[in-house]
C-alpha cells in the first residue's frame, strides 16, 4: 500500500515499489521502466500528491539520495542538495549556518526533490528566487542535464516540470544562498505582523524561522501525529490569480475582498477566503474527509478512515460551492496520481 508513503494516509497498492538511494539508482530504474514501457511513478516525501485508492499498476521509485554539497560564489553559497535529502532539515541548516533565503519555507513536509516542480513557496518566498539549477533526467531525450534556472519555467506554484509532468526526473537542486544572519526582506503581511515588523524588514534568520513555524503550526501545516488536522497534503487549492475583467467581477459580488495586487493588472485572492465566503468553514465535513478545523484550504482525512474517493468528494464539493458563488474555478495543488477532478466537478 502506498498509504504509509503520503502525508495524506491515501492510496491503494504498487504493482512493484523500489527505493533508489543514489542518483544513479533513480535514474537506471525509471530508464529500465521506460524500456520496458512499464508506467512508473516517481515518489518524493508524498507531502503534495493524492494517491487513488486503486493504486499504481506499475513500478512506484521512493527517492532515498542524500547528500550536500557546499561551495562558495563571491557574497553568496551555492548549495547542491541531493534530491531525497529532507527539506526543512536543509532550511533547519541553512538557518543554523547564516544561509539567507530559505527561511521563510520551514516547515514544509516534503523533500527537495519535489520543491522545484511545485516552485514551493510559502510567507513571500518562493524556491524559484534561489534556485540556481535543476540537474534532472530528461526520461524523453535519455540523458542527464543540467537546467539554469530560466529553463525551468517558474512561475507561481508552478514549473516547466509540472506542466509536462512525468518527463524530468530530479535527481539534484543548487540553491544560491546569501551569506548573512539576517532574513531576505519579509514581504508577506501576515508574517510581517507577527514578527512586529514593516514588509521589506530584515530580521535574524532564527527568528524568521520560529516566527513561519509558529504560524504554520497554528493553521495545522507542520506534521505532528498527535494532530489530526496535519494529516493533509497542505493547501489542496492554489489561490487563484484573476485577470483584470474577473477581478473586476469579484470586485462587483465582494468590494473588500481581500486581494494582493499584481504587476500587469492582475490580482491574486485567498482562495481560504473564497472558500469560507462559498459556506465552507473549518471542520466541515463530508463523511470521514474534513477540511481542517485550522485552515480552509487544507483537506484532512483525520481518523485515517477516509479513502481518497471520499477525500475528492469533498474537494470537488468545495470547487463548485467556490464556482457556484463567485464563477472562479480552484485548481488542486498536490498531484493526482490514478485520479482527478474532471470538468464537470465528477470525481475520476
Amino acid at each position: 500500500m502506498l498509504a504509509p508513503y503520503t502525508t495524506l494516509g491515501l492510496g491503494g497498492p504498487a504493482r512493484r515499489f523500489v527505493e533508489a538511494r543514489t542518483p544513479e539508482e533513480l535514474v537506471s530504474e525509471v530508464a529500465d521502466a521506460d524500456r520496458r514501457a512499464e508506467p512508473s511513478l516517481v515518489l518524493g516525501g508524498g507531502s503534495n500528491v493524492v494517491v487513488a485508492d486503486e493504486g499504481f499498476d506499475g513500478l512506484v521509485v521512493k527517492v532515498a539520495s542524500e547528500g550536500v554539497t557546499v561551495s562558495r560564489d563571491g557574497e553568496q553559497v551555492l548549495v547542491t542538495v541531493e534530491a531525497g535529502e529532507d527539506w526543512d532539515a536543509l532550511v533547519t541548516r541553512a538557518v543554523q549556518e547564516g544561509w539567507s533565503g530559505l527561511e521563510c519555507m520551514s516547515g514544509i513536509p516534503g523533500l527537495v526533490g519535489s520543491t522545484p516542480i511545485q516552485n514551493v513557496g510559502a510567507y513571500g518566498q518562493e524556491v524559484s528566487q534561489t534556485i540556481r539549477c535543476v540537474r534532472v533526467y530528461d526520461r524523453k531525450a535519455r540523458v542527464v542535464v543540467d537546467l539554469e534556472a530560466r529553463r525551468c519555467g517558474f512561475s507561481y506554484r508552478d514549473s516547466a516540470f509540472k506542466r509536462d509532468l512525468g518527463r524530468h526526473v530530479v535527481l539534484a537542486v543548487t540553491y544560491a544562498l546569501d551569506v548573512s544572519e539576517s532574513s531576505a526582506p519579509i514581504g508577506y503581511q501576515e508574517l510581517a505582523g507577527r514578527l512586529g515588523v514593516e514588509p521589506g524588514e530584515r530580521v535574524p534568520l532564527a527568528r524568521a524561522r520560529e516566527a513561519v513555524l509558529a504560524l504554520r503550526r497554528g493553521k495545522g501545516m507542520v506534521l505532528d501525529p498527535a494532530d489530526p488536522d496535519t494529516r493533509s497534503a497542505g493547501s489542496f487549492f492554489t489561490n487563484p490569480v484573476l485577470g483584470p475583467a474577473e477581478a473586476a467581477e469579484l470586485a462587483t459580488l465582494a468590494p473588500d475582498h481581500p486581494r494582493w495586487d499584481l504587476p500587469g493588472g492582475d490580482v491574486k485572492v485567498p482562495a481560504a477566503w473564497l472558500i469560507e465566503q462559498a459556506g465552507f468553514p473549518k471542520g466541515y465535513t463530508r463523511g470521514p474527509a474534513r477540511i481542517s478545523t485550522k485552515h480552509t484550504l487544507a483537506l484532512t482525512n483525520p481518523t485515517g478512515e477516509a479513502t481518497t474517493a471520499d477525500l475528492l468528494a469533498l474537494a470537488r464539493e468545495v470547487r463548485d460551492g467556490v464556482r457556484e458563488k463567485f464563477g472562479i474555478t480552484l485548481v488542486n495543488e498536490p498531484v493526482l496520481v490514478g485520479c482527478e477532478l474532471s470538468p464537470d466537478g465528477a470525481a475520476q
